[in-house]
């Protein structure tokens, strides 16, 4: 179905919820009254929803506005989302706490930011030599990722859904090849999450940077390498002309992004409005996934083209890799409860699901 027709057939299905909304915030006195009616009140709730990204930024403020789109149009106005980029209302990493504490209905970013917060949030993006993006998306809609999800974050008085999933990422940019491993040691690299775990068991410095900063760093020699997302995510920060070394992925097979929103706040809304905020974002996480493959496919053509060497680890490396992941998952859940028992969900989901996976895309990809 075309983008165009799906918000046409939606707004129509949704009018009665836009009269609603209206209803529930503006008239009391309406509880019973038609449903059907057209509401012509506008913008009866309005939300500010922050970004870590800018406005520009491929692919994942393209969701954000896609999202924005779809609540106003299926709310029949009813609803007004406002986007603020990185920087404008608080800093890019800022959104969490901002969120929090209610200075900020929502915010779009991706869970492994908040490891500082509590190391489980990790998970919720994905873990190395981890579950694809399908699989996640059957333990988030079917097994109880999500719950566990909205478990810990409500700690936090927060309450996530999901935001698109960037796929298979790649595993970054570096100035220089890597042959051994002991070229990581003292590696100045952009990575975040339990990846960057991993790598600092090999002696590398991580260091979480915003998108925006990745070049700069890179250009002063803050940087030595940086991870970001995939080809048409980095082709449009310029990676390549500051590192020419592409690294095919091992660290994030099917990495997750948020729409979070204030717990207190969303919990007040109407009924209809929280069910069109949910369904929204189930809309927008289809939407990434499908741009990105899209897009990639011709970013990584011309970042080729430009001089780009893709690079894959060698098998010394990645066994490396997956050694030092399991330290570290082992100690994480030594340390934290809620990371150790969202770990045990996640590794029997991905268990259940690997033979059919292996038995068909896996086995299609190989003779295809």
């Amino acid at each position: 179905m075309q983008r165009r027709k799906f918000i046409k057939f939606a707004s129509i299905g949704s009018i009665a919820a836009a009269g609603l909304i209206a209803g529930c915030k503006n008239d009391k006195t309406n509880e019973h009254s038609n449903t059907n009616a057209v509401s012509t009140k506008k913008a009866t709730i309005k939300i500010k929803l922050a970004m870590t990204w800018s406005i520009t930024m491929p692919i994942l403020a393209d969701t954000v506005k896609h999202y924005k789109e779809i609540v106003e149009t299926i709310s029949n106005g009813a609803i007004e989302i406002e986007i603020f980029p990185a920087g404008k209302l608080v800093p890019a990493l800022g959104v969490f706490d901002a969120v929090s504490a209610g200075q900020i209905d929502a915010y779009h970013s991706a869970p492994y930011y908040w490891e500082g917060k509590n190391s489980a949030f990790n998970m919720f993006s994905g873990i190395p030599f981890g579950m694809i993006d399908s699989e996640m998306n059957a333990w988030y809609m079917f097994g109880d990722g999500m719950d566990l999800w909205r478990e810990v974050a409500a700690k936090y008085n927060l309450y996530p859904m999901l935001g698109g999933a960037t796929s298979i990422q790649m595993a970054g940019w570096y100035k220089k090849e890597m042959n051994s491993v002991s070229d990581f040691n003292g590696l100045q690299i952009r990575m975040v999450g339990v990846a960057a775990a991993v790598l600092r068991k090999l002696g590398a410095a991580t260091k979480i940077t915003p998108g925006a900063e990745i070049v700069p760093a890179l250009e002063r020699g803050n940087l030595d390498a940086a991870e970001w997302v995939s080809p048409a995510f980095d082709k449009d920060l310029g990676i390549h002309k500051v590192a020419k070394y592409y690294y095919t992925p091992w660290q994030e097979a099917g990495s997750i992004t948020e729409f979070v929103f204030n717990k207190a706040k969303f919990e007040s809304y109407p009924k209809e409005v929280r069910d069109i905020l949910e369904f929204a974002s189930i809309e927008s996480h289809t939407f990434m996934t499908s741009l990105g493959q899209y897009k990639n496919a011709k970013a990584l053509e011309d970042l080729i083209k430009e001089g780009t060497i893709v690079k894959t680890f060698s098998n010394d490396i990645i066994a490396a890799f997956k050694k030092a992941l399991k330290e570290v998952l082992d100690e994480e859940s030594s340390k934290n409860k809620d990371f150790e028992k969202v770990l045990k969900s996640y590794q029997n989901s991905q268990k259940e699901q690997a033979k059919w996976t292996d038995s068909s895309l896996k086995a299609y990809l190989d003779i295809r």
